[in-house]
């Protein structure tokens, strides 16, 4: 019998006694219920019930979080309560889920959202043993797969998104994937709503894109990256992934939430291509911060299934995040899940990042493995897409030796241009 354990660290609201919230979260989340029933013996809770670690009482809320029915039909919304947040460290059997992702999805989050108890929870941190983890798939190319890739091993991987996201052909976005591969760009990618739309057919896009990108090669001896946004049908998406492996493509593309992660599985497990996550949808699990999933319980679950790059959003970007948040979420994906095997992930920076985003991303990643996505910073830069790309370089030229954007501004026309138009936008 497995006697290891895994553990999931939670943040509560609550106006009852968080130790009795506790083993009420524990207890629904094993073998328990709101009442003890027939058969649930003392051997029975003894091999299969989660068990609180520890509690830790944290700071008290003027007024409940999340409003509840449950509370709200005992008079307990309208009536003076202490609103105590804590933070709860929960163990369970490693022996009651397996090797069953969905299953410690639901174990360690499930219906604990719906809580009675609860004016406020979200899912903060999971660890697992190194045993454990190893039952799970591990990443295909990851950090040092995707750097052989796209032959780049002593810089960031600089990125850029099609734009516009819809509404090209697929001879028209194989035309501008060609001019970006000769602008020196390393990795490009679908946008999350473009996959298979009537004026662009995923087929016929992969051909059209994978003809230019295998010319350039054949030229340059650089093979770009490009992940197709492949988010569909556990079925499609496998024969999307073999057109692509045929055609000479290195990765694809899904929307991780909407995929689901059985889908990933099934998907790693069928082709050695990169898996790009794509983490459209996270707002709504995380944005509330007594509710949902911090980062890294998210992105350690989306690791299990397989995946080799995960979206962190940027600094100083157009989305609701802030920049400790971006910061944090990119060291998450540079960490071992355990410690005995590597299977860090590439962090993917983008939304609103141009080259004045640069020296920040590096000072404070402090590393160089990364892969920085820049769509309208690149697309709209005013002297075109390759400008775009040179400027981006150049940021990080400057970033990597040293020196300031403006120093190196005063030797790169792209970079002057890109300074000027952008960040009288910022």
């Amino acid at each position: 019998m497995n006697h290891e354990r895994f553990e999931a660290s939670y943040l509560i609201e609550t106006p009852l006694d968080p130790e009795q919230v506790a083993e009420v979260l524990a207890g629904e989340q094993s073998c328990g219920t709101f009442a003890r029933v027939e058969g649930e013996t003392d051997e029975l809770r003894q091999r299969a019930r989660a068990v609180v670690e520890s509690i830790q009482l944290l700071d008290v809320g003027a007024e409940p979080a999340l409003p509840n029915g449950w509370m709200a039909r005992r008079g307990m919304m309208q009536a003076r309560h202490c609103w105590q947040r804590a933070r709860v460290r929960v163990s369970f059997p490693v022996g009651n889920v397996g090797a069953n992702l969905p299953t410690l999805a639901a174990t360690v989050s499930g219906n604990l959202f719906d809580l009675g108890e609860v004016t406020g929870l979200r899912l903060e941190s999971l660890t697992l043993p190194a045993n454990y983890r190893a039952s799970f798939d591990f990443p295909a190319q990851a950090i040092a797969g995707t750097r052989a890739l796209t032959g780049v091993h002593d810089r960031p991987l600089l990125g850029t998104i099609i734009k516009p996201n819809l509404g090209l052909s697929a001879e028209a976005t194989a035309e501008l994937v060609s001019r970006l591969c000769e602008a020196g760009i390393d990795f490009i990618k679908d946008d999350e709503v473009c996959a298979d739309p009537i004026h662009a057919p995923l087929a016929d896009r992969v051909r059209a894109v994978m003809r230019r990108v295998r010319d350039h090669q054949d030229r340059s001896g650089k093979h770009v990256m490009v992940a197709f946004n492949i988010s569909d049908d556990t079925d499609a998406m496998r024969r999307h992934a073999d057109l692509i492996e045929q055609e000479g493509g290195s990765c694809v593309m899904a929307s991780l939430n909407w995929c689901g992660y059985s889908a990933i599985q099934t998907l790693r497990r069928h082709t050695p291509l990169a898996i790009h996550g794509h983490r459209n949808g996270y707002g709504a699990l995380s944005r509330h911060p007594l509710l949902g999933f911090s980062f890294q319980a998210w992105q350690t679950l989306w690791r299990l299934a397989g995946v080799d790059h995960l979206h962190v959003h940027g600094l100083q970007g157009k989305f609701s995040q802030t920049d400790e948040e971006v910061i944090e979420s990119a060291r998450d994906v540079l960490r071992p899940l355990t410690a005995g095997r590597d299977d860090r992930v590439l962090p993917a920076f983008s939304n609103g990042q141009w080259a004045g985003t640069v020296h920040a991303t590096l000072a404070s990643t402090d590393s160089a493995d990364l892969l920085f996505m820049s769509g309208g910073g690149i697309l709209a830069h005013p002297d075109g897409p390759a400008a775009g790309v040179t400027s981006i370089r150049q940021a990080w030229d400057a970033a990597l030796a040293g020196e300031t954007l403006a120093q190196r501004a005063a030797q790169s026309p792209a970079l002057s241009r890109a300074i000027e138009f952008f960040g009288k936008k910022g």
